[in-house]
């Protein structure tokens, strides 16, 4: 990848294994210089000597929200941030976790789909109509001779017992080992085939990091109350580094 860049695109996950990949990579070179930046919403991390630059663009939903007259309108139709994306050698798109918000953390008060204003409609459909969206952008601007394209998949959060036959328990803290076996109790989150279903109609190459299951079994892999927020928040979302991003970033690995 000398002289080559990657984007990681998407939420907080993205930014999970975005991290994941820096250290990996410094910890891989550690006497390599590299530079940290941001610009924007763009975190940038470059090994100067390889002048290998792996950004993460956060960006929740992929198609816009944007500020207008009646409040913030997410765009289910438009995709003007991908204007950042443009001259990046290797694209690893993310989105999921912030569709189903609700309250004083959603970041819009109504939805534009097809010409029509709606103060909220049904969020999977949204979900599918932004990735439908994303899709039609990839198959009109990418050029795969030049870019590899990649889809995170659905990374899963643990704040459900009954799901790997502990009801009752409505955390991850103090969860200490994985799931036994390699089948998931509670299944596949809905999610997951939504995706596929779409990334099924995509004409150029995009590759699904399929991390859900492997994810699924993690129980134990959450900062629980030891994350950002502390005692205060309980985070069974986001993952310890090191940890289970670093296995995503070796299938990754694998696949280019």
């Amino acid at each position: 990848m000398k002289g080559k860049s990657i984007m990681f695109v998407g939420d907080s996950l993205s930014r999970n294994q975005w991290q994941s990949l820096t250290c990996l990579l410094h910890s891989a070179v550690p006497n390599s210089p590299y530079t940290l930046d941001r610009v924007g919403d763009v975190s940038i991390f470059t090994l100067t000597e390889y002048k290998v630059k792996v950004m993460h663009d956060r960006n929740v939903y992929l198609v816009d929200v944007v500020r207008e007259d009646i409040g913030r309108v997410l765009k289910l139709d438009s995709i003007q941030g991908s204007n950042l994306w443009e001259g990046t050698d290797m694209l690893i798109f993310n989105t999921w976790h912030w569709w189903y918000r609700r309250g004083p953390t959603q970041p819009w008060d109504f939805v534009e789909l097809g010409g029509h204003i709606y103060k909220d409609i049904d969020r999977m459909r949204a979900f599918e109509m932004a990735l439908k969206t994303w899709g039609a952008w990839v198959d009109a601007n990418v050029d795969p001779t030049r870019v590899k394209v990649f889809f995170q998949g659905i990374s899963p959060s643990h704040y459900n017992g009954s799901l790997w036959n502990e009801p009752g328990v409505t955390s991850c803290v103090r969860q200490k080992t994985p799931v036994p076996g390699s089948i998931y109790p509670g299944g596949l989150p809905p999610a997951v085939a939504v995706l596929k279903s779409v990334l099924s109609t995509i004409r150029k190459p995009v590759t699904l990091l399929d991390i859900t299951t492997l994810s699924l079994l993690r129980k134990d892999g959450h900062p629980s109350i030891y994350g950002l927020t502390g005692a205060a928040g309980m985070d069974c979302s986001h993952w310890c580094l090191p940890g289970v991003p670093d296995t995503w970033n070796e299938i990754l690995y694998n696949l280019i």
